[in-house]
């Protein structure tokens, strides 16, 4: 990159492509426009001195999520994509390919609906209609209007291409009559949702009075301080609670919906100009009585399930704002089956997990990790000054060969050739950490107004990613805030390891485009922004919001109906199994007897074969039952940091219980769960 000084100062006009390079695009902050996906591969950085007369004038349009980043100099941005470049050799240049291409018309929403857990609207005969119809009795009105705009999209698709393909009619979806077309009120306290012809979307009387009335008691709870539980009812808690405020993220109330009833509000907000890391916003979580739940801490078939919550609501609050993105989709190539760097992170799991059972984080990158704190992290431009590009080189073939028999030598690898092998093997990985599919919704994230909705929106998002890309990753930020808490010494503030880290996570590898200079420099500041958000907010992020969970509880007690009508007709035919039935029964009436009295059974298999009985009180937390538990069972060896109570069965499938959890409000949002205490998995 050619550098042109003079004492006033340079700017960066771009990063120029070969024309002659396919495009793929990302939609961009300006209307009309698209974000590129920044390539490695081929062009060249320009930067020109300015006169003096032109430095008032900015040469590119300022977006509200740039705020934070505006008037910090990119200049590390792009010397970060330059030293990418110098790391990467030319057989390596040869053999990179084109991964990805935009799905056609139509097969955008089958995707959709496909992620969504909903395969049956599109006649997938592998689909169970029962999930389905279980998931949609569940969803709020916004969530609703997502998916008959999807469905409604398709069938107007497959009707241009003259296909003969089945997609029901979106009235069929939600159970809808040609007498029950019904239109919400102007009356309701949240406004209707519009579809894309103008129209009001059509919802069933039904699901429009349970919805509304549901929607209409919960705003209702962020001013008169009440707590909506599972089955709708509001009741209220002690005055110590307190409202809402601006700083608090409400994750009772579904996003989409604070974001339609609060849109004409927040249109006219400007977002602040934050000037460093002490004047950011404090974002937080009102405190939950029934618990927060964090993610890792749900069973994999309740995850399931707030996996296509989660899209379906991120897509609602996108379409609130008249936001789109298009998943990308990866074209099928030979990828690396072993090794370090450049091989898929579930590959790279599987033959971590040989080693070492159990491991959700790739075993080089936490010994990187764990190696440069080990050094220091006091280091001046830690993660900013590269290390020698032939000796990170001849440290990766070194590593390849002898990582996983355990003779390399860490004690001659140098802290910044350290940080650069961190940020090689996270740009090499075949598919963006962020996934392919998703990075377009990542990027999209900035042309939301303000930043506890673009914090929403990465919530969802994170809910959204494969656990491998999951679990790194939140290695991956809890790492870079370390290096941030020591900023003292190593000068690397906030700011600067989110403009550090921006290329090596956004650059997919790979990919190709075409781009001006505007748009360069706007996906530049708009991935430094991201960045900044996943870690400067990381506690608040890698959370289940409650109105999912409740969902979810919802789906489970519906599911159950339907098992329990199965369960009683092989009983009939089942008589040898009586006796035990009858046992379990009598258990079971003792249990909920206990319940009744204010007395839960905790049992703890890994450790006593004994339940312990606990007496209830309005103050009675997770942590309490944990020290009781330890305090009778003198024999168990186990920290008491690795323990934790769960709650299993009754409407969730299991749930690890944070310590301040008030156990009798959780007996009342799910009075048939078993409490068990065992060691945690994480």
């Amino acid at each position: 990159m050619n550098r042109q000084q003079d004492s006033e100062g340079v700017i960066l006009t771009g990063y120029h492509l070969n024309t002659e390079t396919k495009s793929t695009s990302i939609n961009c902050q300006d209307e009309g426009d698209h974000i590129p996906i920044l390539s490695r591969r081929s062009g060249h950085y320009n930067v020109h001195s300015h006169a003096t007369n032109a430095v008032e004038k900015r040469p590119y349009s300022r977006c509200s999520s740039q705020d934070s980043l505006d008037d910090l100099s990119m200049d590390d941005y792009w010397t970060e994509v330059e030293n990418m470049d110098k790391t990467r050799s030319n057989d390596q240049e040869q053999q990179e390919e084109v991964l990805v291409k935009v799905p056609d018309d139509g097969e955008l929403e089958e995707e959709w609906l496909k992620e969504a857990g909903l395969s049956n609207l599109i006649g997938d005969p592998l689909a169970d209609p029962q999930e389905s119809i279980v998931l949609l009795s569940t969803l709020t009105r916004t969530q609703a209007a997502a998916v008959e705009r999807r469905v409604e999209t398709l069938k107007q698709t497959l009707r241009k291409k003259n296909k003969q393909y089945q997609v029901p009619d979106v009235r069929d979806v939600f159970g809808l009559s040609g007498a029950q077309n019904t239109k919400l009120s102007d009356n309701d306290d949240v406004p209707a949702e519009r579809s894309e012809n103008g129209k009001q979307d059509v919802v069933s009387d039904e699901m429009t009075r349970s919805v509304t009335q549901d929607v209409s008691k919960q705003m209702r709870t962020v001013e008169n301080e009440n707590v909506t539980n599972v089955s709708g009812n509001v009741r209220n808690h002690p005055k110590q609670d307190v409202a809402v405020s601006e700083t608090d993220i409400n994750l009772e109330i579904s996003f989409s919906e604070q974001a339609v009833s609060f849109k004409e509000k927040l249109k006219n907000t400007k977002a602040q100009d934050d000037e460093d890391d002490a004047h950011l916003p404090d974002f937080k979580l009102p405190k939950d009585k029934t618990g927060t739940t964090k993610i890792g801490d749900l069973a994999s078939q309740d995850m399931k399930k707030v996996r296509s919550l989660a899209l379906i609501e991120l897509t609602a609050l996108f379409d609130a704002f008249g936001i789109e993105f298009k998943a990308l989709k990866s074209v099928k190539s030979k990828l690396k089956e072993s090794g370090l760097f450049g091989v898929p992170l579930t590959t790279l799991l599987e033959q971590d997990q040989k080693k070492v059972q159990g491991t959700r984080v790739p075993l080089i990158l936490h010994k990187i990790i764990s190696h440069i704190e080990e050094e220091g992290l006091e280091t001046e431009g830690l993660l900013r000054i590269p290390g020698v590009a032939t000796r990170v080189k001849t440290i990766c073939e070194e590593l390849e060969a002898k990582f996983y028999e355990g003779t390399f030598v860490w004690d001659s690898v140098k802290q910044h050739d350290a940080a650069s092998l961190l940020k090689l093997f996270i740009r090499e990985l075949p598919h963006p950490l962020l996934t392919l599919e998703y990075l377009n919704a990542f990027i999209a994230v900035q042309k939301l107004p303000m930043k506890k909705q673009q914090l929403q929106a990465l919530n969802l998002l994170l809910l959204l990613l494969p656990e491998p890309n999951r679990g790194t990753l939140k290695a991956l930020v809890e790492f870079l805030q370390r290096v941030i808490n020591n900023r003292e010494k190593n000068k690397m503030t906030l700011k600067n390891v989110a403009v550090v880290m921006a290329p090596n996570l956004f650059m997919c590898k790979g990919v190709r485009s075409k781009a001006s200079d505007q748009q360069e420099f706007a996906v530049a500041t708009g991935t430094a922004n991201i960045v900044w958000l996943l870690i400067r907010y990381q506690n608040v992020l890698w959370t289940i919001p409650k109105f999912i969970v409740n969902q979810v509880r919802k789906q489970n007690m519906e599911n159950q109906k339907k098992m329990t009508k199965e369960r009683a007709m092989k009983k009939l035919l089942k008589k040898m199994a009586y006796d035990r039935e009858k046992a379990d029964k009598h258990e079971k009436n003792l249990t909920e007897s206990d319940s009744l009295q204010g007395v839960i059974r905790v049992q703890a298999p890994q450790f006593t074969k004994v339940s312990m009985a606990i007496q209830l009180t309005e103050e009675l937390k997770a942590s309490d039952v944990l020290a009781r538990f330890l305090s009778q069972e003198s024999a168990v060896s186990i920290k008491r940091e690795e323990l934790s109570l769960f709650e299993i069965g009754g409407n969730i499938g299991e749930r690890c219980l944070d310590d301040e959890t008030y156990m009798k409000d959780l007996l009342q949002l799910n009075p048939s769960a078993e409490w068990v205490i065992k060691s945690r998995s994480r």
